[in-house]
C-alpha cells in the first residue's frame, strides 16, 4: 500500500449514520478483526476485546439497547468530556448542524434532535455492532491503545467496502452492556462500533465533515 492508497482510506471513510441491512459475510468481519489487532499497544499488552453481534442478535440488543436508553440513566465506565470549549465546541456544533441539516432538523426543534438521537441506540440500523472494553487496571493507557483498535478496525472496514460508526453514546450505558454481553467487572466498557454496508441514499449519510489545516495543530521545532 502506497500513502497515497491510505490517503485514500483515510478520506473515503466517514462515519456511517444509515444502513442497509444485508449483513457482512463472517470471513470478512474477522479479516477487519485480524487487522484492527495488528496496531500496536503499550508493551504489546493488546487490551481490546470485542463483542460482535450479528443476525437476530444485533436485533434483539437493538430493542433491548432502545429500551435502556429510553428508561435508564447513563453511567459510563470512561468518564464523558468535562466541556467542549473554544475551538472543540465549534467542532462539535459544526458536525451536529451538518447532521441536522442533512435529515430535515431545524434549529429549535427539539422533537426532532431527540429522534436523531435515538438513532444512536438503533445502532442507524446497523446489521452489526462490536462493542469493546479494555482492562480497568490498564487505565487511560489501555484506552488510548483501544483507540488504535478502533481507527485500525474503520480503515479496514473501509478498505472492503464496509462502512462504521464508533459510537460513544451506547458505551454511556456502560453498566446495562456489561449485563447484556458477560462483560468482567474488571473490564471498562469504552465504545461500540455499529457497522454493515451504508444506505448510500441516505441524507444522513450526504454531509462531511472537514478537519483542521496542520497550522492549527502542529508545532513545527526546527
Amino acid at each position: 500500500m502506497t500513502l497515497f492508497d491510505l490517503n485514500q482510506l483515510l478520506a473515503a471513510r466517514h462515519s456511517c449514520r444509515a444502513f442497509r441491512p444485508d449483513p457482512v459475510p463472517k470471513d470478512q468481519i474477522a479479516q477487519i478483526l485480524t487487522s484492527a489487532a495488528r496496531v500496536p499497544s503499550w508493551c504489546n499488552a493488546q487490551p481490546w476485546h470485542v463483542a460482535v453481534t450479528s443476525g437476530e442478535e444485533t436485533d434483539r440488543f437493538r430493542t433491548a439497547m432502545q429500551n435502556e436508553a429510553a428508561t435508564g440513566a447513563p453511567a459510563p465506565d470512561l468518564p464523558f468530556p468535562m466541556s467542549y470549549s473554544g475551538i472543540y465546541k465549534d467542532r462539535r456544533r459544526a458536525c451536529g448542524w451538518a447532521l441536522y441539516e442533512a435529515v430535515g432538523v431545524e434549529r429549535g426543534d427539539r422533537a426532532g434532535s431527540a429522534h436523531q438521537m435515538m438513532q444512536n441506540f438503533l445502532l442507524f440500523g446497523a446489521p452489526h455492532c462490536a462493542i469493546l472494553s479494555s482492562p480497568r487496571e490498564l487505565g487511560a493507557y489501555g484506552a488510548m491503545d483501544c483507540g488504535g483498535f478502533v481507527t485500525a478496525f474503520s480503515l479496514a472496514a473501509q478498505a472492503l467496502g464496509v462502512a462504521t460508526i464508533p459510537q460513544a453514546a451506547v458505551a454511556a450505558y456502560s453498566p446495562f452492556l456489561r449485563r447484556y454481553f458477560d462483560i468482567p467487572d474488571d473490564r471498562a466498557v469504552l465504545c461500540a462500533i455499529s457497522f454493515g454496508y451504508a444506505d448510500k441514499d441516505h441524507p444522513a449519510n450526504s454531509f462531511r465533515t472537514k478537519r483542521a489545516d496542520l497550522s492549527e495543530i502542529v508545532d513545527w521545532l526546527e
